[in-house]
């Protein structure tokens, strides 16, 4: 009975038979500015996911079942990949890549393939981390157009085998690589690695001084590590963007299982360490007048976001705002950002 109720699982995601949506495709640029929270369902199976999580390659076959303005029910089948390094090793679910073009006119096929981020343990405290996250994506949109854009998600996780107990949690996409390019006028870089220095000077003014504000130093431009690289479409000469992603490292968010880079000499990732190399203080400042005129609208977007607890509120409000008290003093300024510039 196993094995005919498993064929019929595979059958009807390989043929597509559980697409129950309109003919027409969704729109991933208006999928991503919908600020709306999508309750979602995942099924395929975790066990064997779970279980060979550290495996690199395995792919699986599952469904992404959602509703979208309160259109009838989306089935689309996809194609499951386990990513990342180090969540994938201390995590219970680990992160995964979803292929919704896996089969081709299927609603969602033109999101391609999404990266999606799920809350470590299934804990209201990590919860609580991945909102944390999601917000810090949010954050960056307000001061940077060049950025990934995000969707939350309200998502259960079903287990097709029946070996592991459903789950329900938040988790949330990351738009992809092509499309974010795509939005900013630019192409995905494709040639040879760069030093951090020969990418655009301004942005790379900016991403460096936001990962100050959030705390972290995960991130390198030079190996593309947490960072990716775009350029202009209209000049194949020009100097790439950097754009950073994954947070869940920084002092912002506070995971209890991140630890600081032991090359800094720092305790914890709640000191900041700016990782940026020499500008001048027009160059600097000039960048920090556009953190501090998003100030507000910053702030607004922590507060305002329901799904975090009061807690987790203050924890945010109170980190930037040591941010902020530097960056109203020119002294800390000049101590942090100019004689505190790394040289190598």
């Amino acid at each position: 009975m196993k094995i005919i109720l498993t064929s019929l699982f595979f059958y009807f995601i390989t043929t597509g038979h559980v697409v129950y949506s309109q003919q027409t495709s969704v729109d991933r640029v208006k999928f991503f500015n919908d600020t709306t929270t999508i309750n979602a369902t995942l099924t395929s199976d975790f066990k064997k996911i779970i279980q060979q999580k550290r495996k690199v390659g395995n792919k699986y076959f599952g469904t992404f079942s959602c509703r979208l303005n309160d259109s009838i029910e989306i089935k689309n089948p996809i194609e499951i990949e386990v990513r990342g390094h180090s969540r994938r090793e201390i995590c219970y679910m680990p992160p995964l890549k979803l292929n919704f073009d896996f089969q081709k006119n299927t609603y969602l096929y033109p999101l391609h393939s999404l990266k999606l981020v799920s809350a470590c343990r299934p804990a209201e405290t990590f919860d609580q981390y991945l909102l944390k996250e999601f917000m810090v994506y949010r954050i960056y949109n307000i001061l940077c157009d060049k950025s990934f854009h995000v969707r939350l998600l309200n998502l259960q996780y079903v287990d097709s085998s029946g070996k592991k107990n459903t789950i329900t949690e938040h988790a949330f996409l990351i738009e992809g690589e092509k499309e974010m390019a795509k939005r900013n006028d630019c192409v995905e870089w494709e040639k040879p690695d760069v030093p951090t220095e020969l990418t655009d000077r301004n942005q790379m003014t900016m991403v460096a001084i936001f990962e100050y504000m959030i705390g972290n130093t995960d991130w390198s431009v030079t190996v593309e590590h947490n960072i990716r690289l775009i350029q202009s479409k209209t000049d194949s000469n020009s100097r790439p963007f950097a754009v950073p992603y994954d947070f869940d490292y920084s002092g912002l968010v506070n995971t209890d299982y991140s630890v600081p880079d032991e090359n800094l000499g720092t305790q914890t990732v709640l000191e900041r360490v700016y990782r940026g190399f020499p500008r001048t203080e027009d160059e600097i400042n000039a960048t920090l007048d556009i953190f501090k005129q998003k100030k507000d609208a910053i702030y607004a977007a922590v507060n305002g976001f329901n799904l975090l607890t009061s807690k987790s509120k203050r924890e945010m409000t109170g980190y930037l705002e040591g941010f902020y008290d530097q960056i109203k003093n020119p002294s800390w300024v000049k101590s942090i950002f100019i004689n505190g510039a790394r040289t190598r």
